[in-house]
């Protein structure tokens, strides 16, 4: 049930002084108080019986007016307690239940009868609790969870504050630095000096890192992710550590697997044509038609240099040689790569030379406007731009054609991995190759528009 608002019992009160103040005030100046002084002010007795002589005769206004403040300053003073002190109580238990939020305690509640604007407000100060309670109790039970999958998942975990100090480490930590022992507390880079030297240069670089050391008497290999940030206002850096070595032998085996696959194919593809040719000429030849073999003898030869030239790209592939970067101006390379390949230039190229291999870098890009004028846009959609950002040269190949799905652009640059019926899946590969080579790398992104761009990034100087 609605009980009177504030705003009612504050116009009670006013209403009720008013009124009190004009009782008071009237009693005073006129009745009956007046007449009480007259009969205190009351005649001799005469005969026993009392005689009275005065007169009332009312206050004049100042001094009726000095008696009404003398007697409701203490009724004013009682209606104002009666009226702030549950504002006050109130007060002084929220300053208390927020003092207890403040020091993570979220039980405090306040217990009322109120039903005005005060009850309301306590009452939703109580739903307000509550709310805090299940929060933080399911923020427990996620950082419970949370914790227990850090404990137990298989990649080293260490968290290091800017002093480098261990301020957490997971099991796989513990037992990859510190033989199972707990890491808390302990100088990262005295726990570092122990370990292979791989594993020191590899967290020494501050950068993502593959590499592999020497552990029980077997090779081990490690990818390594380094990220830093503030935690609570503070610098951190969290470092991971995952074996990479059953990952990486499966990842072996499907490669070779896709390699048997692809030259298997080939192979028949190029053999079998070799075989029945071989057996018509044969044929031929015992039946003396001795016209028609030189067309036989010429298929052969275009399948033997067709397998010929397919298994070159496989040894070349295997035995590419370390990039001899040298400075290159940008037009005299462009303008030799026209040569070769079709394109056009979106921009006019960097003044500063490049730095890198010419020879591999032009295999590179024929193979990416080639690929671009196989995607199915129009021949003048492929385009080449060049340009520097910071300490690296972007180098785009762009086209107009369907571009590619999630799936492909996920795979498109691993070895023998193609879409086309007749690829070999070397190209891209082989541009990913070189480009790690020059100690850059290359991307793979769909335009707006439609179309796909592949771009390359290599420094912009020597390393």
């Amino acid at each position: 049930m609605k009980g009177l608002s504030l705003e009612g019992r504050m116009t009670l009160v006013v209403a009720g002084s008013a009124i009190v103040g004009a009782l008071v005030f009237a009693g005073v100046s006129v009745w009956p108080f007046p007449q009480l002084l007259a009969w205190i002010r009351e005649a001799p007795v005469k005969g026993g019986k009392v005689i009275h002589t005065a007169v009332a005769e009312p206050f004049d206004a100042a001094t009726a007016l000095i008696i009404c403040v003398l007697v409701l300053l203490p009724l004013s003073a009682i209606a104002g307690h009666a009226l702030v002190e549950p504002l006050r109580r109130l007060m002084r238990a929220l300053q208390s239940a927020v003092a207890s939020y403040r020091d993570g305690d979220f039980s405090m509640s306040i217990g009322t009868r109120r039903h005005d604007e005060l009850g309301d407000l306590i009452r939703v100060h109580n739903e307000l609790g509550q709310t805090l309670r299940d929060q933080r109790q399911h923020l427990a039970q996620r950082e419970l969870l949370l914790d227990t999958v850090v404990q137990n998942t298989p990649v080293a975990l260490v968290l290091t504050d800017g002093s480098g100090k261990v301020t957490y480490a997971n099991i796989a930590g513990r037992q990859l630095f510190n033989q199972g022992k707990s890491l808390v507390g302990l100088d990262f880079d005295t726990l570092l000096a122990d370990m292979p030297e791989n594993l020191r240069e590899a967290a020494a670089g501050g950068e993502d890192a593959l590499f592999s050391v020497e552990m029980d008497g077997s090779e081990e290999t490690f990818h390594l992710s380094q990220r830093g940030f503030r935690l609570q206002g503070r610098p951190h850096r969290l470092q991971l550590y995952r074996r990479m070595t059953r990952e990486l032998s499966r990842q072996e085996v499907q490669t070779w697997k896709r390699v048997i696959r692809v030259i298997s194919h080939e192979l028949n593809n190029s053999l079998a044509p070799i075989t029945s040719l071989s057996h018509s000429g044969a044929e031929l030849a015992r039946r003396g038609d001795l016209e028609r073999l030189p067309g036989v003898f010429a298929s052969i030869g275009d399948r033997a240099r067709h397998l010929h030239g397919f298994i070159a790209g496989y040894a070349s592939f295997a035995k590419l040689p370390a990039p001899q970067s040298r400075h290159v101006p940008w037009g005299p390379f462009l303008d030799a790569l026209s040569l070769h390949a079709r394109f056009h230039l979106r921009a006019a190229p960097p003044e500063q030379p490049g730095w890198f291999d010419p020879s591999q870098v032009e295999q590179v890009m024929i193979n990416l406007i080639k690929n671009a004028h196989e995607s199915g846009g129009a021949a003048d959609d492929v385009s080449v731009a060049v340009h520097t950002v910071g300490r690296e040269v972007l180098i785009e190949v762009a086209d107009r054609g369907p571009g590619m799905s999630e799936t492909v652009l996920a795979q498109a640059l691993l070895p023998f991995y193609s879409t086309k019926r007749s690829g070999t899946g070397l190209g891209l590969a082989l541009a990913r190759e070189i480009s790690e080579a020059h100690g850059g790398r290359i991307s793979l992104a769909n335009r707006d528009g439609g179309g796909l761009r592949v771009t390359m990034v290599l420094p912009a100087g020597p390393v």
